[in-house]
């Protein structure tokens, strides 16, 4: 049986995270070793923002209320790592995770996260620290424009070494780390 069609039996045909039915594909949540049980069912929205090729949606991010209550471990791993990414501290301290899972989140996370994060630089940039926009950036989709010299507070690394995430007029938004330096 292929992968795509053990996971579609194992998901009733609907997105794992959001349980959307459009434009599902199968998800390998690494490090995998490409079996059904190291994989989720991805919709066609929830699909490009796991794997960093489009911006964070927080709002849609609201379905991991449920889908971190999981039974199956590869959803629940992933679903972990979002809520870190968007830094939903008190969800994940609600979450619970076997030894395994635990260790699965921690060897995915490594594994992702190889190469540091820099400002325009070159300063390692850290979760947590406070950057500053360096040019006028324009925030596509929301309408506004991030002026240079202004602070974002407490970011959030993402999968790619190139981004981070941050508050700008209270929008989480993703900036390139080239357009930043550590405050």
């Amino acid at each position: 049986m292929s992968l795509l069609v053990s996971l579609e039996q194992r998901s009733g045909n609907k997105c794992e995270l959001c349980g959307s039915s459009e434009d599902l594909s199968a998800y390998e949540v690494a490090p995998s070793d490409g079996s059904a049980d190291q994989a989720v069912l991805l919709c066609g929205v929830c699909k490009p923002q796991v794997e960093g090729s489009a911006e964070m949606d927080e709002s849609h991010w609201h379905c991991l209320n449920d889908s971190m209550w999981s039974e199956v471990p590869a959803v629940k791993v992933l679903s972990y790592r979002l809520l870190k990414r968007l830094g939903n501290q008190e969800m994940l301290d609600m979450m619970y995770l076997e030894e395994d899972e635990k260790a699965w989140v921690e060897a995915g996370q490594s594994s992702e996260n190889s190469e540091p994060t820099r400002d325009s630089n070159g300063t390692i940039l850290n979760a947590g620290d406070s950057v500053t926009i360096i040019k006028d950036l324009e925030v596509k989709g929301a309408g506004f424009t991030a002026k240079r010299g202004t602070v974002v507070k407490n970011i959030a690394l993402t999968d790619n070494p190139e981004q981070i995430e941050g508050r700008v007029n209270g929008v989480r938004i993703v900036l390139l780390s080239k357009f930043l330096k550590k405050a």
